[in-house]
């Protein structure tokens, strides 16, 4: 099967072309080129219409432009290509072989290459430099300056120059004075400077723009996370209201039960519908029987613990440190039943005071827990009989959401 392109050897390129892969050789001077089933990739930008010639180049334009859409036309671009040498017919070999008697061979000429070197120190192409040392004669280094000076406007002064073998140049006479040559040499040397100039400036302003990209793409991204975080806050907000509506919503149905029951023991009907009290003084009745009659034990704790962060909202950091104390209190129980010492706080120890004892609702919490008073006061005791693990699992857990939940007792 015929290739489709060419491959270097030496560094793995794909060419289109016969041309390319010459061109390839004289930038690099690689050598071992072999014909290739792969074909060269065409991607034609469909904003912009920039053709890229593989996947990378591509991907590049897309980070640098914002252009992802790209059209494949590689198998239109596709040719046949081969390094075989066509077989003719013997007609045609010999008019070949009629036609080359009387062409020369045409290689590159012969510079010196000293000069050549300064030539490109002075930041002449290697294609330049050669054609000026050519046909300067390689008489010096102010002659090929001066020939570069006098076909600046060439077509062909950067094309690399062919003669026929043992073909030689008579050095042509500097038309230029010497003066003129050194300020010609000058106006090169600050063109060159200036061109280098630009180029810098334009690669800051790149470079510029890239940074003005990545800042822009860093700002929208914490944009995006804080606007993230606020929906995360406002779904943990109404996750708590609803809670609290339930929980009241159970209360107030225990209470109509109960109330029901009341009248069903001394033998009253039951209260009609049409008659019930207002849903207000419902409500007043049920706020102001909660602290009497409540719901669980675990909702209480729960009260407990939002009353003593709202009691004591003005100092946060001491509100989480007696959580976490009372947190410590319950884990020491659970984990350690047996162990008096665990089972036991003197309510007088002045670090207890600091942490717990000196908010309302510290101990109330405790006594929740099943410790009680004993010896006038002055100790909580929980006495092994009344321990019990659900109580204690049930504290550990609302102390443990009181911590973790920044809007805890906020709503």
């Amino acid at each position: 099967m015929a290739g489709v392109s060419l491959k270097c050897g030496d560094c793995g390129a794909l060419l289109k072309s016969v041309e390319e892969a010459q061109e390839h050789a004289e930038l690099t001077f690689h050598s071992n080129f072999s014909e290739s089933t792969e074909a060269v990739l065409n991607l034609v930008c469909s904003s912009c219409g920039k053709p890229c010639r593989s996947k990378t180049e591509s991907d590049l334009h897309t980070k640098r432009t914002g252009h992802t859409e790209f059209v494949d036309k590689t198998a239109d671009t596709v040719k046949p290509i081969s390094l075989e040498v066509p077989k003719v017919t013997a007609s045609e070999s010999e008019d070949a072989v009629g036609a080359s008697s009387q062409a020369e061979e045409m290689v590159v000429p012969e510079v010196d290459k000293k000069l050549l070197e300064e030539l490109e120190g002075m930041g002449f192409s290697t294609a330049r430099a050669t054609r000026a040392l050519h046909y300067s004669g390689n008489a010096s280094l102010e002659a090929a300056v001066n020939w570069v000076v006098e076909h600046e406007n060439d077509p062909d002064i950067d094309q690399m120059p062919s003669v026929p073998v043992n073909t030689k140049v008579e050095a042509p006479k500097p038309s230029l004075t010497p003066e003129q040559l050194k300020a010609k040499q000058q106006e090169l040397r600050e063109k060159a400077r200036k061109k280098k100039e630009e180029e810098e400036k334009r690669m800051e302003k790149e470079r510029e723009k890239e940074r003005i990209r990545v800042g822009k793409e860093l700002l929208e991204a914490k944009r995006m996370e804080e606007e993230n975080e606020r929906k995360r806050i406002m779904a943990l907000r109404k996750a708590e209201k609803e809670e609290e509506k339930r929980a009241r919503e159970k209360i107030r149905q225990k209470l109509e039960e109960d109330k029901a029951e009341r009248r069903r023991r001394l033998g009253l009907p039951p209260e009609d519908p049409s008659t019930a009290k207002p849903a207000a003084p419902v409500v007043e009745e049920k706020k102001s029987s909660l602290p009497i009659r409540p719901a669980t034990k675990t909702e209480q704790m729960r009260e407990c613990l939002r009353s003593l962060k709202q009691n004591h909202k003005e100092d946060d950091a001491k509100v989480k440190r007696a959580f976490q104390t009372l947190l410590t209190f319950v884990g020491n129980v659970a984990r350690n039943p047996d162990e008096e010492k665990y089972r036991k706080i003197r309510l007088t120890n002045q670090s207890f005071q600091d942490r717990v004892g000196s908010f309302k609702g510290g101990i109330e919490f405790l006594e929740l827990c099943e410790f009680e008073r004993v010896e006038g006061s002055e100790f909580l005791f929980l006495p092994r009989d009344k321990v019990d693990m659900a109580v204690l699992n049930s504290a550990g857990s609302e102390l443990d959401s009181a911590i973790k939940n920044p809007f805890f007792g906020v709503l």
